[in-house]
């Protein structure tokens, strides 16, 4: 059951990381600060490494071609799903957007039954519609405009798309570590951690090189809250890796809905964004839908 407290430990991290990222995109903009996330955790994931090999005295496993291929798929959906979640955060509200995100434990459940075809039990399928019910809840508006921030459909249309990203990646990360072909989980874990992060540090800093200059040196000159944003970003992917490396990552991201609730907290204390009933009430169907998810598992 270790699973269960690295998952809560990866999405308390995760939460004070979005914070972090949430409050930077004012300044570097979504791209600046999504890279902030790889190019600043890169070198704390480098030294998880080096403190895992230490430890437990293990070589370092190879990494084969279908290796590379699982762990570049979930890099680059991680990529596209945390840029979509900040964007989301910075048009709308930080713990709704979490919330819409985590949609992906559902979204899992769907890409299993369409490409893999796992079977949906009844429970399965109904737990599915009261998650849809809760998107729902939360992305009406009554009484609000298309045409104003509060009422656009843009941050529900972005949060639930971070979900399938985030729910892909989840996918191609898990499978990255379980081709590996030898060490326990813990350095199977941090393995595919340090050459996800590699990649993402590699391709989105190459394509803002190229193509967003402004914001990568934008990012390089906030070193310091870009630092630590990074730290939390590769401790909670460290704790997420370890779950995905001990169960099913649908498992690992159904149990981390927490970080709702976490959100929730940092969006009423440290952002002061109030929830109004029905965004609570949309919330808390989201939260029962996927837990019924995981009981009909």
């Amino acid at each position: 059951m270790l699973w269960i407290a690295c998952t809560v430990i990866a999405a308390a991290a995760q939460t004070v990381r979005n914070a972090m990222q949430s409050s930077l995109t004012a300044t570097l903009g979504t791209l600046g600060a999504t890279q902030v996330r790889f190019l600043y955790g890169f070198p704390f994931a480098l030294l998880f490494l080096a403190l895992a090999l230490a430890v437990t005295g293990e070589t370092m496993p190879g990494a084969s071609a279908r290796f590379l291929a699982f762990t570049a798929g979930g890099a680059v959906a991680q990529i596209l799903a945390t840029a979509l979640l900040l964007s989301a955060m910075h048009r709308g509200s930080f713990p709704v957007a979490t919330a819409l995100s985590k949609t992906e434990a559902v979204q899992i459940a769907l890409f299993g039954l369409a490409i893999l075809g796992d079977p949906l039990t009844p429970l399965g399928a109904f737990a599915i519609v009261i998650a849809t019910l809760g998107v729902a809840l939360t992305a009406l508006k009554p009484g609000a405009s298309t045409g104003t921030a509060r009422g656009s459909p843009w941050p529900v249309l972005l949060g639930v798309a971070s979900g399938a990203c985030f729910a892909l990646a989840a996918v191609g990360f898990r499978g990255g570590i379980l081709v590996l072909d030898s060490g326990g989980y813990w350095l199977r874990a941090t393995v595919t951690l340090v050459w996800s992060l590699g990649l993402q540090t590699l391709l989105l800093g190459a394509w803002m090189l190229l193509f967003a200059r402004p914001a990568l040196l934008g990012s390089l000159r906030l070193w310091r809250p870009s630092l630590l944003a990074g730290f939390f970003g590769a401790f909670a992917s460290q704790f997420w890796f370890l779950g995905f490396s001990l169960t099913a990552a649908a498992h690992v991201r159904t149990l981390g809905l927490v970080e709702v609730l976490f959100a929730y907290a940092v969006g009423r204390r440290m952002l002061r964004q109030a929830l109004s009933r029905r965004e609570l009430a949309g919330m808390l169907l989201i939260v029962g839908g996927v837990a019924l998810l995981l009981v009909s598992m």
